[in-house]
């Protein structure tokens, strides 16, 4: 602490040449953009730098006027009237100077601009002149005056950033092989440590974060879950179920009370500041002030949809790579999915960088902030196939831009970072067999059809706000008829390796002993399957029991009968198992795919590629990358509860003990409730 007495922040400086040579590259790109569209004309390279000043003149004046407005829907329609302003500033500069510009109209300017931007960022990275941050921390230090913000503080603040699915193994090959230099460096010049922790069941980022950000993640017994009750599903992707799992999980001492910012998370950790946070998605239907910094440079807008398209057409060109390659195992990359990959990886990435950045430069205590790129990459690509490692070394990027930004900021900084959980990979149960987990379910019922719900992920909603969706009718409307089940016979979930069955005759859990009575060759069918490693059921006599194709095991005793079922699993698996049996909307039989540990493979009950949810390999390996000057955790951190008194001891270690409070403010560890 003695080392950060009277700090101050470092001085923001004009370097000529980077300024020179960004004009030079605006010149040359409105030059070339001119010569290849007919509806705008420029007057050699002289009347190209007398537009690119006038653009950088009126840049400096209209877009961040434009920022400052409040109007609601700011993540969306930021982008368009900053899209709109970029034509109109081409407009201005050529009736202020039509010697120098000429442009036909409106549609010209859009067109044009659009153009140029991608030429900029190709030179750009042609000349290696795209890491000079000095304006952008300029004018966001200077928003963060006006918001209130940017006083002086001695008291160090903690940024925490996720990268969402990221294992522990994947990571140390990643530091070795060049895809995590900066991450690598941190290491090597001993400024942060390496350990690694292990999730609960479920392995996903609802829970993880739950337990994390809240300090509890009780009764979350995967991705998605049946209230038997009320027949409704429960998804910690939609903005209406997060937020109530929020309201039951929060109880006072969230990772980020006491004026935290939550970035690009599902729930907000009891945050004061949030943007692309799924539990309080309805923030975004008022102004927000988050994203001013990102839209005061219109600039970023038409660089950001440049890479963007520039993204769509990687994917498109690594799936049609994958495909005659016959790489295997391959997952589907048709349809939507290009778009939500180059959303998570340019437009929701960068917002949540800038967000990340002005927090800074505001002063706030503490952020955390998630990254999803590399999970939504993985997920349909492959655990560390090329362009997934691609995504990874760009995130890693950013790490290096934000750490540069700390000696800007109004206080000193730490910055950790974690991962959720892992991923696990392998060809998915569909694949393997020809039809899913509920077609094998349904076939071995006496009677009744089987309502399939799987598909989805965890960026839902942020992925839905970038591409441009009405996030108010999202974070309003009452469920869907999909998620009402109550009048099904029977519904089947896929949560990655993760597989809920529930039996709706009864609105409670039905004991082995009233499944076998009902359904005679349903569990004898589930438990002989290949890929299926385990099916957890509650007997009537013997309470919680795992069952395998050549033994069961009876978790409150550790009786094993036969061959064990979680003998290839993780030697605390049971004690998760048994935790999640005691969950008020556990499924009837929860079903946990096989595991080769050899391979390190498993398969996925929803066509994910690699997966996570369940129990088996590193998906259950996350980590945590924290400042040596750090305390070190004790000992073994087994689950997100132990990561959040772990981050929040740290959290009071540098900002006194009143930072985050010790003892709930309410009752902990309750339900997500059946209403709504």
């Amino acid at each position: 602490m003695s080392e950060r007495a009277g700090w101050q922040p470092a001085g923001l400086r004009y370097r000529p040449l980077p300024v020179l040579l960004t004009w030079v590259e605006t010149a040359a790109a409105l030059l070339i953009a001119a010569w290849l569209l007919p509806g705008i004309s420029v007057d050699g390279f002289r009347g190209a730098l007398v537009t690119a000043l006038l653009i950088a003149i009126l840049n400096a004046v209209l877009p961040p006027i434009a920022a400052a407005l409040r109007i609601p829907f700011m993540a969306v329609l930021g982008f368009l009237i900053a899209l709109v302003l970029n034509a109109v500033m081409l407009l201005l500069a050529s009736r202020i100077d039509a010697a120098s510009i000429t442009v036909d109209n409106f549609g010209w300017a859009l067109l044009a601009a659009l153009v140029a931007s991608a030429i900029g960022v190709a030179l750009s990275v042609l000349l290696g002149t795209n890491d000079d941050d000095t304006y952008m921390l300029r004018t966001t230090r200077r928003i963060a005056r006006r918001q209130g913000g940017g006083a002086v503080s001695d008291v160090p603040g903690m940024l925490f950033l996720e990268i969402d699915g990221l294992a522990l193994p994947v990571l140390q090959r990643a530091m070795r092989d060049g895809s995590a230099p900066t991450l690598a460096r941190w290491v090597d010049e001993g400024s942060h440590r390496l350990v690694e922790w292990e999730p609960d069941l479920s392995s996903q980022t609802g829970a993880s974060q739950a337990g994390i950000l809240l300090g509890s993640n009780q009764d979350i017994p995967a991705f998605r879950w049946v209230i038997k009750e009320t027949g409704r599903v429960v998804a910690c992707s939609g903005p209406q179920d997060c937020a109530e799992i929020e309201q039951a999980h929060a109880t006072g001492i969230g990772l980020l009370v006491n004026g935290g910012s939550s970035r690009g998370n599902l729930l907000s950790g009891e945050a004061d500041e949030v943007i692309l946070t799924c539990s309080r998605i309805s923030a975004e239907t008022r102004a927000n002030p988050g994203y001013r910094a990102f839209f005061a440079n219109g600039l970023n807008v038409s660089r950001t949809f440049v890479l963007f398209f520039w993204e769509v057409v990687l994917e498109w060109t690594a799936a049609l790579r994958a495909a005659r390659r016959d790489v295997r195992p391959r997952g589907h990359r048709g349809g939507i999915y290009p778009f939500m990959r180059a959303a998570m990886c340019v437009i929701v990435r960068d917002l949540i960088v800038y967000g990340v950045i002005s927090d800074m430069m505001f002063g706030r205590p503490v952020v955390y902030s998630t990254f999803s790129s590399y999970d939504e990459v993985a997920h349909h690509s492959g655990l560390e196939r090329p362009d997934t490692l691609e995504a990874l070394r760009k995130l890693d990027q950013q790490f290096d831009r934000i750490d540069r930004a700390r000696r800007y900021a109004a206080r000193p900084y730490l910055i950790a970072v974690l991962s959720d959980h892992g991923q696990t990979q392998g060809a998915t149960f569909k694949q393997r067999n020809g039809y899913g987990l509920n077609e094998l379910v349904e076939r071995s019922l006496e009677d009744g059809r089987v309502e399939a719900i799987e598909g989805g992920d965890e960026q839902q909603a942020m992925t839905g706000l970038a591409l441009g969706e009405a996030v108010g009718a999202t974070a309003k409307a009452p469920k869907t008829s999909k998620d009402k089940v109550g009048d099904r016979p029977v519904v089947v979930l896929g949560s990655g390796n993760l597989g809920l069955v529930y039996l709706m005759d009864e609105p409670r859990r039905l004991t082995l002993e009233e499944i076998d009575d009902r359904h005679p060759r349903l569990i004898t069918e589930l438990r002989a399957h290949p890929h299926v490693g385990w099916l957890l059921v509650r007997s009537r006599d013997r309470g919680a029991v795992v069952l395998g194709a050549r033994g069961a095991r009876v978790l409150e005793s550790g009786t094993v009968e036969g061959e064990d079922p979680l003998a290839v699993f993780a030697p605390t698996a049971a004690e998760h198992l048994l935790r999640t049996d005691g969950f008020a909307n556990v499924a009837d039989i929860m079903v946990g795919s096989f595991y080769d540990p050899q391979l390190e493979e498993g398969c996925a009950f929803e066509e994910l590629i690699s997966f996570h949810g369940g129990l088996g390999g590193p998906q259950t390996r996350p980590f945590v990358l924290y400042p040596a000057e750090l305390p070190a955790p004790g000992g073994a951190i087994v689950g997100a509860p132990a990561v959040h008194g772990l981050l929040a001891g740290w959290r009071r270690a540098l900002q006194g003990d009143d930072a985050v409070p010790l003892r709930p403010v309410a009752p902990a560890e309750q339900t997500v409730s059946g209403t709504g």
